[in-house]
């Protein structure tokens, strides 16, 4: 049933991401449905307007970057991140207009200019930002961590995740927080896991 003021959106099953999806919608896609309902709230000026989800984006070759080496590996998850979260932010924007989304993509592009981070695996947990010498689990963090919060500022914290370290108000002030939380000396080893190797 369709609430009032909203309108219902198709998309065809390639489209759907299942980390966004209920896990219902994933099993008719798996059971193969040939499309799914978005309910697009009305007051976002779309009206009764059908509205389609981005398609997914087309991500780095992670199975050809581990032959090639850890090396690969972590500048494909920086492409890959960056990729993932503009297209969840994309779909957050169809779905929830007007509702914030964490701060990711900003976060990811002031990252992934500064050389000791990049050489670094990103990864993403309860939308904070963490940086590895391991491509895989389990982690080896370097620096910290640091979280988008609701108000735009970002919270960031030290290894343990537990001590805050300082909240900043862009994106670069808490890279720079971060960079400050890096060992000096030489650089980390980037390394596989056991598994990987």
């Amino acid at each position: 049933m369709v609430r009032p003021g909203t309108s219902h959106v198709h998309q065809r099953p390639e489209q759907h991401h299942p980390r966004l999806l209920g896990h219902r919608a994933q099993d008719r896609i798996a059971a193969g449905d040939d499309c799914d309902t978005v309910t697009v709230d009305a007051k976002d000026g779309t009206g009764d307007q059908q509205v389609p989800l981005p398609p997914k984006p087309v991500l780095p070759d992670m199975a050809a970057a581990r032959g090639r080496g850890p090396a690969d590996v972590v500048e494909a998850h920086w492409q890959a991140l960056r990729l993932t979260w503009e297209w969840k932010h994309a779909v957050h924007r169809i779905r929830s207009p007007g509702r914030p989304f964490p701060d990711i993509v900003p976060l990811l592009a002031a990252a992934a200019v500064q050389p000791r981070l990049r050489r670094l695996y990103p990864f993403t947990s309860h939308f904070a930002l963490l940086f590895s010498s391991s491509t895989s689990y389990p982690w080896t963090v370097h620096g910290g961590s640091i979280e988008p919060l609701p108000d735009g500022r970002f919270k960031v914290r030290g290894r343990g995740t537990s001590t805050v370290v300082g909240e900043a108000g862009t994106a670069e002030e808490a890279v720079a927080l971060v960079l400050a939380l890096l060992p000096a000396g030489p650089e980390p080893v980037i390394t596989d896991s056991a598994d990987d190797q």
